[in-house]
């Protein structure tokens, strides 16, 4: 083999860190104190990330160790984010919105020895203080009282002024493990996904690429999605990387406090999954919004429907595209980009689709007996994925059934056409079988969030005496609108026109709510077992007209 002449320098954390503080060491990280902002520097933030790993050396952190963090999207999540990793040892994000049984689960699963905790969610955390077996120090962040945390919790802001800047960050294998995030656990417990120094920065190149979302230090990015879900989608590392400002909304997530922070700091891009946005178009039919400084917009976690991304394009010019991933792809595995030579007028249909395979991901289609299917826009298999931000085993969890001869299997049944566009037609576990033939509960969902008097709207598979399954369509309606005896008609006769008649629900459920998981996505076996326990008010079955 003849070797390159290239210099081998590994791709690490730190050296994100030290290009971000260095080059970029103006720009600025905004996190929103609810009626204020509080402002910092690149080069500030840097420098308490220095002070950070210098008290965490202290506390006893050493390479390899979990140090947890049970924050919203602030400035001192963000240090954690690059002084944890860089000093060797491991970020274990923790989902503020896991059941407690969870939440312990992954907190002793992760072995994490001290955990960063805002002051805001102590109350939360001391419910299960108890039962964290590995957990030596809290360290509280914020004025809030941190007793509840009993003696081991320290303060934050005491932790750093008791350091000196300029920690020397240690030399470090690319391929050493940087972070930890543990799946949304929809079914049994979460599993652990490992990233390394090497995958985080390859996907922060990625990210930020022209083909995905063309990241800059003229951009201002507005960090809505979570920073404990699958690393914000990588949006703070590939920020940091580029110099673009970042927009911290830290616990005020509802829709009025997020349009006044896009009216004030003016971020050109932000990301969030599709209930946020639709939260925010709501509160626009009654209040005025300026979203106008927004030049994109990324959605994802779960199917974005048309109907979003056509109102916020037509009522507010704001150009919402689908991405598509999972925690074990780092998250980053589609966009969907209208590619060129096709018109303007079929934007829609390019950003309606699930998205694109990006560079750096390789993609298969398989069938039920593992048989590779062609990418013909039609032929519909299981997705399977792999590159070098994607996962190739979990935390101390086999899990075979996850994996492929090196593939990750994703879950999601789709079709791929001859460019590479993804169009996902529903989870393995979601997809209904009736009378031999498959439904998309994906496409009766999209296609009922369509209708004006709809709101939310969600579709199971429910057991069925002649065909074995059905979908039960359960809709959430608009303020305003009340349930009648034409409603669930009119809803039917509005799907027959637009998908095939015999995919058309039967029954029906009228809800206030769908249940969502802790990430936001639609919590469809909540739904099933309600169905099943008799606890849903369902209407029908009821011949369509």
């Amino acid at each position: 083999m003849l070797r390159g002449t290239m210099q081998d320098r590994p791709l690490t954390i730190a050296a994100l860190l030290e290009h971000g503080q260095r080059i970029h060491g103006g720009s600025e990280v905004v996190t929103c104190e609810g009626e204020g902002v509080r402002r910092a520097r690149f080069g500030e933030v840097g420098e308490r990330a220095e002070r950070l790993a210098a008290g965490l050396s202290r506390l006893g952190v050493r390479a390899g160790d979990r140090v947890g963090t049970f924050c919203w999207n602030a400035q001192e999540h963000l240090e954690a984010y690059l002084a944890v990793p860089s000093m060797g040892a491991v970020l274990h994000t923790l989902n503020v919105r896991l059941f407690p049984e969870q939440l312990t689960y992954v907190i002793n699963h992760g072995e994490d020895r001290i955990i960063l905790v805002d002051d805001s969610l102590v109350p939360i955390l001391a419910r299960v203080a108890r039962e964290l077996r590995t957990v030596e120090h809290y360290v509280v962040i914020g004025s809030g009282d941190p007793a509840p945390l009993g003696l081991h919790a320290l303060r934050y802001d005491a932790l750093l002024a008791a350091e000196q800047p300029g920690y020397a960050w240690p030399a470090l294998d690319e391929q050493a493990a940087a972070a930890m995030c543990y799946t949304s656990g929809t079914t049994g417990n979460p599993k652990g996904v490992v990233y390394t120094h090497r995958s985080t920065f390859l996907h922060s190149l990625a990210a930020s690429s022209g083909s995905v979302f063309a990241l800059s230090d003229h951009d201002r990015i507005l960090l809505i999605v979570p920073m404990f879900h699958a690393n914000a989608w990588g949006l703070p590392y590939a920020g940091w990387l580029v110099g673009a400002d970042l927009l911290m909304p830290g616990r005020f997530l509802q829709a009025e406090p997020l349009c006044r922070l896009i009216a004030t700091e003016r971020p050109t891009m932000s990301g969030a999954v599709p209930t946020i946005w639709s939260d925010i178009l709501r509160h626009a039919e009654t209040h005025p919004i300026d979203l106008s400084s927004l030049r994109l917009v990324a959605c994802g976690g779960s199917a974005v429907p048309r109907s979003l991304i056509e109102r916020f394009q037509e009522r507010h010019g704001v150009r919402i595209v689908q991405a598509w991933g999972m925690t074990e792809t780092s998250p980053l595995a589609a966009i969907a980009v209208r590619p060129k030579g096709r018109p303007p007028e079929e934007e829609m249909e390019w950003r309606a689709k699930t998205g694109r395979v990006v560079p750096g991901v390789e993609l298969r289609l398989v069938d039920e007996a593992g048989r590779v299917l062609p990418w013909d826009g039609e032929t519909a298999g299981e997705i399977e994925v792999r590159g070098p931000w994607v996962t190739a085993a979990y935390y101390r969890d086999d899990a075979p059934e996850k994996f492929d001869q090196g593939w990750l299997r994703t879950g999601d049944v789709g079709t791929v056409d001859a460019r590479g566009f993804i169009q996902i037609t529903d989870r393995a576990k979601d997809v209904i079988k009736s009378g031999g033939e498959w439904i998309s509960s994906v496409e009766l969902e999209n296609q009922l969030m369509a209708h004006p008097d709809v709101l939310e709207a969600a579709v199971v598979g429910v057991p069925d005496p002649r065909w074995g399954e059905r979908p039960l369509a359960c809709v959430v309606l608009r303020p305003g609108v009340h349930s009648t005896d034409e409603t669930v008609p009119k809803l039917q006769a509005f799907l027959a026109a637009r998908v095939a008649r015999w995919w058309v629900p039967e029954r029906w459920s009228v809800i206030d709510e769908v249940p969502k998981t802790s990430v936001g996505k639609f919590d469809k076996k909540f739904l099933r077992a309600r169905y099943a326990e008799g606890a849903l008010r369902v209407i029908g079955p009821l011949t369509p007209a």
